[in-house]
């Protein structure tokens, strides 16, 4: 039902307040009460629409990582060469974040929900398919020569490794990354990942 307030459903504001919440608390400081003040809805809505906040933060992460895997693939596939995916993918993330700060920083602060609880087997799911269509891209530039054949946790950390941390740094209020900073980090994936 959609409050004659604000046009939007219950579901939307607890989201987008819990967004809020989380990104500014953390998951563990954000109290029930604090979601709900947030969001300006009763005890029954909450409840109507979540079990807990738990469940909030399931959903939001489940959502906030489809959202950033679904731009991850749109641009890696529209790159053919090697040098030009890897890198563009460093752009891609550092603009992802400045796009949607609140939900990078859920991302990047945040352990994900095991596939037990709320949200993890959404999770879970998405990142079966997201590591399917990487390594679709991935393979042929391998059997190519041009990069490196790595396993998954290697590849993510060698390619955004540094990238996340410059987030970090901006998330914190401590660094504002220039474009040029943006280029040598994706300069430094390709010459990590090439062959």
């Amino acid at each position: 039902m959609k409050s004659a307030k604000n046009g939007r459903d219950g579901r939307t504001r607890i989201i987008e307040g819990a967004l809020r919440r989380f990104s500014q608390d953390g998951v563990s400081a954000s109290t029930l009460a604090s979601l709900r003040e947030e969001s300006g809805v009763s005890v029954g809505s909450f409840y109507h629409h979540f079990a807990s906040k738990e469940h909030v933060f399931g959903v939001l992460y489940s959502e906030t990582l489809a959202m950033y895997q679904e731009a991850f693939v749109t641009e890696l596939t529209r790159h053919e060469e090697a040098r030009a995916g890897i890198e563009g993918i460093v752009t891609l993330h550092m603009a992802w974040c400045g796009e949607h700060p609140e939900r990078a920083r859920l991302l990047v602060s945040e352990r994900p929900p095991r596939r037990e609880e709320p949200g993890g087997a959404e999770v879970a799911e998405t990142r079966r398919t997201f590591f399917r269509q990487v390594s679709d891209w991935w393979r042929p530039h391998t059997k190519a020569g041009l990069l490196k054949p790595v396993d998954a946790t290697m590849c993510y950390v060698l390619w955004l490794g540094p990238a996340q941390e410059m987030c970090r740094l901006w998330f914190a209020g401590a660094h504002q990354p220039t474009q040029a900073e943006i280029k040598e980090l994706s300069e430094a994936a390709w010459a990590s990942l090439r062959m």
